[in-house]
């Protein structure tokens, strides 16, 4: 398949993508081994663990897909971080209605990670550098 032209994704966008997907990654692989109970005690919760288990797991093939396709790095990114924010939606919906986790850390991880997870797709949606914008 060959990549329309200025569709391209420029190495300075596709390091910050990359850096997005991991930072994310291990975000996710932290708050799962705390809700298996391996990093601290009090805060398991099976369900949420593995949900940011693949989570964590759909990041970290998008990171390394950026490196097997550096052209679709905008594209990947976009993919796995929509992914990453819908599933993560689904956390802060259960907590809602009660059937999540409700601590103070889990609240402020999922509040933090949707900003970190919106500007990451910020990041992937610009234009990149030299490129032309879509007529």
């Amino acid at each position: 398949m060959v990549a329309e032209e200025g569709a391209t994704t420029s190495p300075r966008t596709a390091r910050a993508i990359r850096f997005f997907l991991l930072f994310e990654a291990a975000t996710y692989v932290g708050a799962a081994l705390a809700h298996f109970g391996i990093f601290v005690t009090g805060y398991e919760h099976r369900a949420a663990g593995t949900a940011e288990s693949v989570i964590a797991g759909v990041l970290l093939i998008g990171w390394v897909a950026t490196w097997a396709g550096p052209t679709f790095s905008r594209g990947i990114g976009l993919a796995t971080q929509t992914f990453a924010l819908l599933g993560t939606f689904v956390g802060l919906f259960t907590i809602v209605i009660g059937v999540g986790p409700r601590t103070v850390p889990d609240l402020a991880y999922h509040v933090s990670i949707v900003a970190v997870l919106i500007s990451g797709l910020v990041v992937a949606k610009r234009t990149p550098s030299g490129a032309r914008p879509p007529a």
